[in-house]
């Protein structure tokens, strides 16, 4: 591995590698100059030309399944290992996820409203349906109370208040961005639902809150472990 984008941030040894912009708008000079042999790519990596111009330049790019289910995430581990060919590395791994996911699954449940959100530039935004944090919801047996909106929309005062979610998941990145923990609990918008009131707040590492990755098991753990 010679490079990745700005969202690898685990293992902490993937920050120590070149990045090379972020996969949703890849940058073909600061791709190029790698000088990869095999590209990677999520399916919705882009944009589209960029990818096209990497295959026109000899360079082999290998679309990945990453959607947010469960099944996405077998698939892609299975469909790394073929690229690599390391099929039987690939099953090992393959076969510890699921034991690992089916492990957690089965510990039991508080049917909690949750709410997952992230501050990227300042102003909160939720997540709803179709998306890896609202598998990670349901996974956990929480009820996402922003379903009914698709992908990441800003967040207002007047629905979160009104929605009074029994439980609060934010990010590393989210809480720095707010200045801190005690910052983003003391936001009115937070501190006035029955999550902040019960100390039902938990942060996740970005990667664990907003990838279906293998450490998916640890991430439905955490939730499970809520009080």
């Amino acid at each position: 591995l010679i490079a990745t984008d700005m969202s690898s941030i685990y293992p902490p040894e993937a920050t120590e590698l070149p990045q090379v912009g972020y996969y949703r708008s890849i940058s073909i000079e600061g791709l190029v100059s790698t000088s990869p042999e095999l590209v990677l790519a999520s399916e919705n990596a882009g944009p589209k030309e960029a990818l096209d111009r990497l295959v026109d330049l000899g360079i082999k790019v290998q679309r990945v399944s990453d959607n947010s289910t469960v099944e996405s995430l077998y698939e892609r581990i299975t469909q790394i290992a073929d690229v690599l060919g390391v099929e039987e590395e690939g099953n090992v791994l393959l076969s510890e996820v699921k034991a690992a996911v089916e492990e957690v699954m089965a510990l039991p449940t508080k049917p909690y409203r949750a709410a997952l959100v992230v501050n990227r530039t300042g102003t909160l935004q939720a997540a709803g349906s179709k998306t890896s944090a609202n598998e990670l919801m349901r996974l956990a047996g929480f009820t996402n109370i922003f379903a009914d909106q698709q992908s990441y929309k800003p967040v207002s005062k007047e629905s979160f208040l009104a929605l009074q979610p029994d439980v609060i998941i934010t990010t590393t990145a989210s809480v720095e961005q707010s200045g801190g923990l005690r910052q983003f609990t003391q936001d009115p918008v937070i501190a006035n639902t029955p999550a902040a009131t019960a100390g039902r707040i938990v942060v996740l590492d970005d990667l664990l809150a907003l990838g279906m990755g293998p450490r998916l098991d640890q991430a439905i753990r955490q939730l499970k472990a809520i009080p």
